[in-house]
């Protein structure tokens, strides 16, 4: 990398504060992206346009989800009404939202000021009811699970939603491209492009654009009749759509659907959405605390033994099973 950088040029007064906090088994890439991106918007301008401090429960230290461990700048701390907390999280975030943590969310957020969650740091957001009547976004992993939990957020599959003072994101990438808005907003689009050119990051995202790949990307097939078949079938667990219905929908007769499935991915309609409604299923008996029962009708079965039968037959395991297992991991 060169050093002789240009710099740009940015009024500013006293340096924005980023709060990060921690939670156990946070994403390293989602917080070093967001870190990473003020870092170098302080060397672009050469002047320190934003300072941060690391915290969490307990103040000492802390493990992210690829098991290196990071020493934190102190416990969960009282914040300026200036600051801005962003909070960092990754698997097993049910497990590490704490009685603690979502009252000293609650006492600071009171405060006004603004509030961020990388990955599915939107979750602990949920439960200190700070996101009520507010858009937001989680990793898709986790979309499932969250609509049942909170309907009273507004769910979107963007990279990432700004919504008044509050700010969440899809977890990955998506720190970039949050911070790079930021970024813009508070000294202009110039310092954020040249940050993004220091990123190699040529192609920022907007709170328009969608963190999944397309059906087309995802299933290695560009048809654009099945494509449509299958995202009918992902907006439609809860209440599954008959094949015929489908077909006709896209203008093909059931028989010719079939074909279709069978030359494209090797199994049926019928096979394909279940399949999807299994998937869901399992998400939903990991991550929440929902009763079987009411995750087989979630998932648009009509009776636990039906459920439990298909579930059987897929993946090995009852859903029972599947749940207590999942608990032993976690406690172990």
């Amino acid at each position: 990398m060169t050093s002789q950088r240009q710099v740009i040029e940015v009024e500013s007064d006293k340096p924005r504060r980023f709060v990060f906090v921690l939670m156990e088994q946070f994403t390293l890439l989602s917080f070093s992206a967001a870190v990473e991106s003020l870092r170098i918007a302080n060397r672009m301008a050469n002047k320190t346009l934003y300072e941060w401090e690391v915290v969490g429960e307990g103040g000492t230290t802390i493990v992210c989800s690829a098991n290196i461990e990071f020493k934190l700048d102190g416990d969960l701390p009282e914040l300026r009404r200036d600051d801005t907390m962003v909070l960092c999280s990754g698997i097993g975030v049910q497990q590490a939202t704490t009685r603690k943590l979502l009252n000293w969310i609650r006492r600071e957020a009171r405060k006004g000021l603004m509030v961020g969650g990388l990955c599915t740091a939107a979750y602990p957001m949920a439960c200190a009811g700070i996101l009520d009547g507010k858009r937001a976004t989680i990793h898709w992993e986790n979309q499932d699970s969250f609509a049942e939990e909170f309907d009273q957020v507004s769910l979107t599959k963007s990279v990432f939603v700004i919504d008044g003072n509050r700010m969440t994101t899809a977890g990955g990438t998506s720190s970039v491209d949050l911070m790079l808005k930021l970024i813009a907003n508070h000294h202009g689009e110039e310092l954020a492009n040249a940050v993004a050119d220091q990123l190699i990051y040529s192609s920022i995202r907007t709170d328009q654009d969608t963190q999944r790949l397309s059906v087309p990307t995802r299933i290695g097939v560009r048809h654009p009749k099945l494509s449509q078949v299958i995202q009918m079938m992902e907006a439609n667990i809860e209440e599954p759509i008959s094949p015929s219905i489908l077909a006709r929908e896209v203008g093909m007769s059931t028989r010719q659907l079939e074909r279709l499935f069978r030359r494209y991915l090797n199994r049926s309609p019928k096979r394909y959405y279940m399949e999807l409604r299994l998937s869901k299923a399992r998400n939903l008996l990991m991550q929440t605390d929902m009763s079987v029962i009411n995750v087989a009708l979630a998932c648009g079965f009509a009776s636990p033994s039906h459920f439990s039968k298909c579930y059987r037959a897929h993946y090995d395991t009852t859903p029972y099973r599947e749940r207590g297992s999942h608990a032993t991991r976690l406690s172990i």
